[in-house]
């Protein structure tokens, strides 16, 4: 890692504003406004906003060091290259200094502007941990069902339970994070390992706006994200398969009993080629199935073992 543009200010901020840049020019000059905006209304002087650059392809990072003249409390982290969202959220933990930590999307799906009343309600309950979620979904009926669907099959297979249609919006104490960061977790679902981590947690309803422009989490991105997260936080599509297994086994069992008695006293087993072929099939697909389960849980502890660094990074202007 190099760090280039170091500066020699020790002093701790207040806040630290965390973001991830992927495709983002058309949202962070209202981003950074509303920011500073923000943090003015809250009488906030001592604070930092930290944008890592997820190896955006467009100029998200050179006006955000455009932006650095003007706005000298805002640090950038680049990555070597994209490393997808979690992970650029993890970087952008790693190197906030804040007091506090806001987590944040800047495509203004959510304003930064509800930092006052996730920090109010932090204070006030004196939580660790104060989590945004939706109480009712935004966007199109197939991404509402798909979005339910998601949270409900999580909390269904894994140990560990999450607020449904949670979002990314959150501020933490500083002793919350540095847990976090401890976990070590190569396969990363920030959501899971959040809860996961425990301490005191509080909801915060918020409402979502649609952004402008496509998202770049397509349904095939949203798929991989669902099997990560099940996997990384549950064993139990490995116990269903093994409970599965021995069903079968004991059906096939009890199949083949019958056919014997069958011959026995009547001469007649009842087989037939189309049967043969549908039991084949059958047994070949569950198989199959099988062993991709397998080998994802098996790819799941090959990164681990790795231990290779879940993001990599160029440059920090701080």
């Amino acid at each position: 890692m190099t760090n280039s543009s170091e500066g020699t200010n020790t002093t701790q901020p207040e806040i630290s504003i965390v973001s991830t840049m992927y495709k983002s020019r058309p949202f962070l000059e209202q981003f950074l406004d509303e920011c500073l905006k923000v943090l003015s209304d809250m009488g906030c002087l001592h604070f930092e906003i930290l944008l890592v650059n997820d190896g955006s392809p467009d100029d998200s990072l050179t006006y955000a060091l455009e932006r650095r003249l003007d706005i000298p409390q805002l640090v950038v982290v680049d990555l070597s290259r994209n490393f997808g969202h979690h992970h650029a959220a993890q970087a952008g933990l790693q190197h906030a200094r804040g007091k506090f930590i806001f987590l944040i999307d800047c495509d203004l799906e959510i304003s930064p502007l509800v930092l006052s009343d996730f920090h109010h309600k932090l204070c006030e309950s004196h939580c660790d941990m104060v989590f945004g979620y939706q109480e009712a979904r935004k966007g199109s009926r197939f991404e509402q069902i798909s979005g339910g669907l998601f949270w409900k099959g999580f909390n269904f297979l894994s140990d560990v339970k999450i607020q449904e249609n949670i979002v990314t919006e959150r501020i933490m104490t500083r002793r919350f994070v540095e847990a976090l960061l401890q976990m070590g977790d190569r396969n990363l679902f920030l959501a899971g390992m959040m809860s996961w981590a425990g301490f005191h947690q509080i909801g915060l309803p918020v409402v979502k706006k649609q952004r402008e422009g496509r998202s770049s989490y397509t349904l095939a991105r949203r798929i991989s994200l669902m099997v990560n997260a099940v996997s990384s936080f549950s064993a139990q599509p490995l116990v269903w398969l093994f409970n599965l297994g021995i069903t079968i086994t004991l059906l096939s069992f009890s199949f083949a009993l019958y056919l014997v008695l069958r011959k026995i006293f009547f001469d007649d087993t009842l087989m037939g080629f189309t049967s043969i072929m549908t039991m084949i099939t059958l047994s070949l697909g569950i198989l199959t199935t099988a062993m991709g389960i397998v080998g994802i849980y098996l790819g799941k502890i090959f990164n681990q073992v790795q231990n290779r660094p879940t993001y990599i990074v160029k440059d920090i202007y701080r």
